[in-house]
């Protein structure tokens, strides 16, 4: 047994701690739940190298985790929220997550940034406010969109980041870059008409392409 081993980042998730009141947007942050506690003690402690026990001191409920070290039980203690019948599973079990962090389950957790999202509106008094994407639909899973925001999304194909150079975002660059395109208003797109460009003017063109194309895919990857 190397109770290092409960020190280890394991897998997590992510849920919405709170939504703004002054903006649409939803903070998140990222949680384990107790089954991943338990099944961690399981792998590092072995079944029977670990228990758990609960008590109530006035009004705060403690969970404590015991493992057995040697020929001893060494205990590590800490409490949730008031102990309140109707949330008693929902205390004993952050009880029980606390009591895990004291022995270095789940530490890792307070390093990792909070991440803000979209949110359909602002928190009101009345209101149920929910996460959505940069469509503005609806997210259900705001673990695997916060995933896919960190970098773990599907990848553009490169013969679909043309259709990204020809946005408005690329026209500001080919100003930045001095550049004097012709250019044809497709809709809310542009076109660049190499043809009626100079050979200084397509060199432009052409590094302000570059420029947003890195833009692009460092903001993919």
């Amino acid at each position: 047994m190397e109770l290092k081993d409960l020190l280890k980042e394991m897998p997590y998730k992510w849920r919405v701690q709170s939504f703004s009141k002054f903006k649409p947007t939803a903070q998140c942050v990222a949680y384990i739940d107790a089954r991943d506690v338990m099944s961690l003690l399981d792998r590092v402690c072995s079944p029977e190298g670990w228990q758990d026990d609960y008590k109530v001191e006035g009004s705060m409920l403690f969970a404590g985790i015991g493992i057995k070290i040697g020929d001893e039980w060494v205990w590590k203690w800490d409490t949730g929220s008031e102990s309140n019948i109707e949330k008693e599973k929902g205390h004993s079990s952050d009880a029980f997550k606390r009591a895990g962090v004291k022995w270095g389950i789940g530490r890792f957790l307070y390093s990792l940034k909070i991440h803000t999202v979209a949110s359909n509106e602002k928190k009101g008094q009345s209101n149920h406010p929910h996460v959505v994407d940069h469509e503005g639909k609806r997210v259900w899973d705001v673990t695997e969109y916060i995933n896919e925001l960190k970098g773990n999304a599907p990848k553009i194909p490169e013969e679909e980041i043309e259709e990204y150079l020809t946005c408005d975002a690329l026209i500001a660059k080919l100003k930045e870059a001095d550049a004097v395109p012709h250019l044809d208003n497709i809709g809310k797109k542009y076109m660049v008409d190499y043809s009626r460009l100079t050979d200084k003017e397509q060199k432009k063109v052409k590094e302000a392409k570059e420029i947003r194309k890195a833009e692009i895919l460092g903001a993919i990857e």
